[in-house]
Protein backbone atom coordinates (compact mmCIF):
# COMPACT_ATOMS: atom_id res chain seq x y z
CA UNK A 1 0.00 0.00 0.00
CA UNK A 2 2.85 2.26 1.01
CA UNK A 3 4.73 1.81 -2.26
CA UNK A 4 1.93 2.13 -4.19
CA UNK A 5 1.09 5.63 -2.94
CA UNK A 6 4.88 6.01 -3.41
CA UNK A 7 4.62 5.43 -7.01
CA UNK A 8 1.61 7.60 -7.79
CA UNK A 9 3.46 10.40 -5.62
CA UNK A 10 6.38 10.21 -7.81
CA UNK A 11 4.70 10.24 -10.54
CA UNK A 12 2.65 13.77 -10.09
CA UNK A 13 6.04 14.74 -8.79
CA UNK A 14 8.04 14.29 -11.78
CA UNK A 15 5.11 15.76 -14.23
CA UNK A 16 4.42 19.02 -12.09
CA UNK A 17 3.03 20.07 -8.73
CA UNK A 18 1.65 18.27 -6.30
CA UNK A 19 -0.46 20.50 -4.99
CA UNK A 20 -2.23 20.81 -8.29
CA UNK A 21 -3.54 17.45 -6.86
CA UNK A 22 -4.72 18.72 -4.15
CA UNK A 23 -8.70 19.61 -3.49
CA UNK A 24 -10.83 20.04 -0.74
CA UNK A 25 -14.23 19.55 -2.35
CA UNK A 26 -13.02 16.52 -4.00
CA UNK A 27 -11.73 15.09 -0.70
CA UNK A 28 -15.25 15.65 0.95
CA UNK A 29 -17.26 13.86 -1.80
CA UNK A 30 -15.26 11.26 -2.38
CA UNK A 31 -14.26 10.39 1.84
CA UNK A 32 -17.56 12.15 3.04
CA UNK A 33 -19.90 10.80 0.30
CA UNK A 34 -17.85 7.29 0.74
CA UNK A 35 -18.60 6.93 4.59
CA UNK A 36 -22.20 8.06 4.55
CA UNK A 37 -23.03 5.45 2.30
CA UNK A 38 -21.64 3.01 4.05
CA UNK A 39 -22.99 4.43 7.30
CA UNK A 40 -26.47 3.45 5.57
CA UNK A 41 -25.51 -0.41 5.15
CA UNK A 42 -23.61 -0.55 8.61
CA UNK A 43 -23.77 1.10 12.27
CA UNK A 44 -21.30 2.98 13.49
CA UNK A 45 -19.77 0.37 15.90
CA UNK A 46 -20.05 -2.10 12.73
CA UNK A 47 -17.53 -0.11 10.76
CA UNK A 48 -14.90 1.23 13.49
CA UNK A 49 -14.85 -2.88 14.38
CA UNK A 50 -14.14 -3.15 10.73
CA UNK A 51 -11.08 -0.66 10.76
CA UNK A 52 -9.89 -2.09 13.48
CA UNK A 53 -9.62 -5.62 12.10
CA UNK A 54 -8.91 -4.33 8.72
CA UNK A 55 -5.47 -2.91 9.50
CA UNK A 56 -4.66 -5.77 11.97
CA UNK A 57 -5.31 -8.13 9.40
CA UNK A 58 -3.46 -5.57 6.92
CA UNK A 59 -0.52 -4.91 8.68
CA UNK A 60 0.10 -6.55 11.72
CA UNK A 61 -1.66 -9.60 12.29
CA UNK A 62 0.98 -13.06 12.08
CA UNK A 63 -0.65 -16.12 10.03
CA UNK A 64 0.15 -19.25 11.78
CA UNK A 65 0.44 -22.60 10.07
CA UNK A 66 -1.29 -25.21 10.45
CA UNK A 67 1.94 -27.35 10.51
CA UNK A 68 2.81 -25.25 13.75
CA UNK A 69 -0.83 -25.76 15.28
CA UNK A 70 -0.04 -29.81 14.66
CA UNK A 71 3.24 -29.25 16.59
CA UNK A 72 1.93 -27.70 19.37
CA UNK A 73 -1.28 -29.42 19.67
CA UNK A 74 1.00 -32.61 19.54
CA UNK A 75 3.44 -31.48 22.40
CA UNK A 76 0.12 -30.86 24.32
CA UNK A 77 -1.10 -34.23 24.05
CA UNK A 78 2.52 -35.62 25.03
CA UNK A 79 2.50 -33.39 28.04
CA UNK A 80 -1.38 -34.52 28.82
CA UNK A 81 -0.04 -38.19 28.76
CA UNK A 82 2.89 -37.46 31.20
CA UNK A 83 2.05 -35.34 33.66
CA UNK A 84 -1.76 -34.85 33.45
CA UNK A 85 -3.95 -32.07 32.58
CA UNK A 86 -2.24 -29.77 34.89
CA UNK A 87 0.80 -30.14 32.71
CA UNK A 88 -0.64 -27.78 30.51
CA UNK A 89 -0.61 -24.49 32.91
CA UNK A 90 2.85 -23.73 32.10
CA UNK A 91 3.09 -24.18 28.37
CA UNK A 92 3.32 -21.38 25.91
CA UNK A 93 1.35 -20.65 23.11
CA UNK A 94 0.54 -17.62 21.01
CA UNK A 95 -2.69 -19.20 19.37
CA UNK A 96 -5.55 -17.47 21.42
CA UNK A 97 -7.86 -20.22 20.70
CA UNK A 98 -5.73 -22.91 21.12
CA UNK A 99 -4.08 -21.35 24.47
CA UNK A 100 -7.66 -20.77 25.63
CA UNK A 101 -8.51 -24.81 24.85
CA UNK A 102 -5.40 -25.80 27.32
CA UNK A 103 -6.18 -23.77 29.28
CA UNK A 104 -9.91 -25.69 29.31
CA UNK A 105 -8.17 -29.12 29.72
CA UNK A 106 -6.00 -28.19 32.84
CA UNK A 107 -8.88 -26.70 34.30
CA UNK A 108 -10.69 -29.94 34.25
CA UNK A 109 -14.15 -28.44 32.33
CA UNK A 110 -15.91 -31.23 30.53
CA UNK A 111 -15.85 -32.20 26.64
CA UNK A 112 -19.12 -30.38 25.89
CA UNK A 113 -18.41 -27.63 27.75
CA UNK A 114 -14.83 -27.11 25.58
CA UNK A 115 -16.28 -28.09 21.90
CA UNK A 116 -19.25 -25.41 22.70
CA UNK A 117 -17.24 -22.27 23.90
CA UNK A 118 -14.65 -22.79 21.53
CA UNK A 119 -17.04 -23.50 18.78
CA UNK A 120 -18.46 -20.15 19.84
CA UNK A 121 -15.27 -18.19 20.25
CA UNK A 122 -14.31 -19.38 16.24
CA UNK A 123 -18.00 -18.16 14.80
CA UNK A 124 -17.33 -15.02 16.83
CA UNK A 125 -14.02 -14.11 15.39
CA UNK A 126 -15.01 -15.58 11.76
CA UNK A 127 -18.09 -13.26 11.91
CA UNK A 128 -15.29 -9.88 12.39
CA UNK A 129 -13.63 -10.99 9.51
CA UNK A 130 -16.90 -11.71 7.61
CA UNK A 131 -18.04 -7.68 8.93
CA UNK A 132 -14.84 -6.28 8.22
CA UNK A 133 -14.71 -7.62 4.63
CA UNK A 134 -18.19 -6.69 3.50
CA UNK A 135 -17.53 -2.92 4.89
CA UNK A 136 -14.34 -2.67 2.87
CA UNK A 137 -16.08 -3.88 0.52
CA UNK A 138 -18.55 -1.65 0.51
CA UNK A 139 -16.08 1.59 0.27
CA UNK A 140 -14.56 0.42 -2.03
CA UNK A 141 -17.54 -0.07 -4.27
CA UNK A 142 -18.64 3.96 -2.79
CA UNK A 143 -15.93 5.74 -3.29
CA UNK A 144 -15.65 5.37 -7.12
CA UNK A 145 -18.60 5.82 -7.60
CA UNK A 146 -19.25 9.18 -5.34
CA UNK A 147 -15.77 10.05 -7.48
CA UNK A 148 -18.48 9.66 -10.68
CA UNK A 149 -20.73 12.29 -8.45
CA UNK A 150 -17.78 14.45 -8.06
CA UNK A 151 -17.28 14.81 -11.96
CA UNK A 152 -20.56 15.60 -12.92
CA UNK A 153 -20.79 18.27 -10.19
CA UNK A 154 -18.06 19.84 -11.45
CA UNK A 155 -18.58 19.75 -14.94
CA UNK A 156 -22.22 21.02 -14.15
CA UNK A 157 -20.25 23.77 -12.15
CA UNK A 158 -18.00 24.58 -15.18
CA UNK A 159 -20.58 24.44 -17.84
CA UNK A 160 -22.76 27.04 -15.71
CA UNK A 161 -19.60 29.01 -15.74
CA UNK A 162 -18.41 28.79 -19.43
CA UNK A 163 -18.87 33.13 -19.13
CA UNK A 164 -16.04 33.48 -15.87
CA UNK A 165 -12.69 31.74 -17.62
CA UNK A 166 -11.40 32.14 -13.76
CA UNK A 167 -14.32 29.68 -12.42
CA UNK A 168 -13.37 26.91 -15.38
CA UNK A 169 -9.87 25.61 -13.34
CA UNK A 170 -11.61 24.93 -10.06
CA UNK A 171 -14.79 23.28 -11.44
CA UNK A 172 -12.72 21.10 -13.57
CA UNK A 173 -10.46 20.22 -10.87
CA UNK A 174 -13.05 19.44 -8.78
CA UNK A 175 -14.39 17.10 -11.83
CA UNK A 176 -11.09 14.99 -12.77
CA UNK A 177 -9.70 15.22 -8.93
CA UNK A 178 -13.14 13.12 -7.44
CA UNK A 179 -12.51 10.26 -10.20
CA UNK A 180 -8.79 9.74 -9.15
CA UNK A 181 -9.46 10.06 -5.49
CA UNK A 182 -12.13 7.82 -5.74
CA UNK A 183 -10.35 5.25 -8.03
CA UNK A 184 -6.73 5.36 -6.00
CA UNK A 185 -9.08 4.68 -2.04
CA UNK A 186 -11.11 1.72 -3.97
CA UNK A 187 -8.00 0.32 -6.03
CA UNK A 188 -5.26 0.61 -3.45
CA UNK A 189 -6.51 0.56 -0.04
CA UNK A 190 -10.46 -0.74 0.11
CA UNK A 191 -10.66 -3.23 -2.18
CA UNK A 192 -6.87 -4.91 -1.47
CA UNK A 193 -8.27 -4.87 2.06
CA UNK A 194 -11.38 -6.77 1.39
CA UNK A 195 -9.96 -9.79 -0.67
CA UNK A 196 -7.20 -9.74 2.13
CA UNK A 197 -9.87 -10.35 4.86
CA UNK A 198 -11.39 -13.16 2.17
CA UNK A 199 -8.64 -14.58 2.27
CA UNK A 200 -7.83 -14.52 5.90
CA UNK A 201 -11.07 -15.80 6.69
CA UNK A 202 -11.07 -19.42 4.69
CA UNK A 203 -7.60 -19.55 6.00
CA UNK A 204 -8.24 -19.02 9.81
CA UNK A 205 -11.58 -20.85 9.53
CA UNK A 206 -9.53 -24.34 8.74
CA UNK A 207 -7.02 -23.00 11.21
CA UNK A 208 -10.00 -22.45 14.10
CA UNK A 209 -11.61 -26.33 12.92
CA UNK A 210 -7.77 -27.75 13.03
CA UNK A 211 -7.47 -26.10 16.88
CA UNK A 212 -11.17 -27.31 17.99
CA UNK A 213 -10.78 -31.02 16.94
CA UNK A 214 -7.12 -30.73 18.46
CA UNK A 215 -7.84 -29.79 21.71
CA UNK A 216 -10.53 -32.27 21.33
CA UNK A 217 -8.74 -34.74 21.08
CA UNK A 218 -5.90 -33.82 23.86
CA UNK A 219 -8.82 -33.93 25.99
CA UNK A 220 -9.86 -37.42 24.93
CA UNK A 221 -6.16 -38.43 26.24
CA UNK A 222 -5.35 -39.48 23.03
CA UNK A 223 -1.68 -40.06 21.83
CA UNK A 224 0.33 -37.62 19.97
CA UNK A 225 0.77 -39.99 17.25
CA UNK A 226 -2.73 -40.16 16.66
CA UNK A 227 -3.48 -37.07 17.04
CA UNK A 228 -1.02 -35.94 14.13
CA UNK A 229 -2.61 -38.75 11.96
CA UNK A 230 -5.89 -36.94 12.90
CA UNK A 231 -4.96 -33.30 12.17
CA UNK A 232 -2.88 -34.19 9.00
CA UNK A 233 -5.68 -34.14 6.71
CA UNK A 234 -6.39 -30.42 7.52
CA UNK A 235 -2.83 -29.93 5.83
CA UNK A 236 -2.67 -29.22 1.56
CA UNK A 237 -2.01 -32.47 0.23
CA UNK A 238 1.35 -31.73 -1.25
CA UNK A 239 2.45 -31.07 2.77
CA UNK A 240 0.71 -34.27 4.06
CA UNK A 241 3.66 -36.91 3.43
CA UNK A 242 5.84 -34.87 4.55
CA UNK A 243 4.78 -34.40 7.91
CA UNK A 244 4.11 -38.23 8.11
CA UNK A 245 7.64 -38.83 7.64
CA UNK A 246 9.03 -36.17 10.16
CA UNK A 247 6.58 -38.00 12.68
CA UNK A 248 7.38 -40.92 11.58
CA UNK A 249 11.59 -40.09 11.73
Amino acid sequence: MIGGAAFIATAILLGGSFSQFMDGPSVMIVIGGGISATLIRFPLSGILKAFATGGKVAFSHKKVEPREIIEKVAEMGDIVRKSGPLGLENIEVDEPNLKKGAQFIADGYELAFIRESMELARDQYLTRLSEGQRVFKSLGDATPAFGMIGTLVGLVQMLANMDDPSKIGPAMAIALLTTLYGAVLANLVCLPVSDKLTSKLGFEEINQTLVIDGILAVREGKSPALIREMLVAYLPESQQQSMIEEAAA
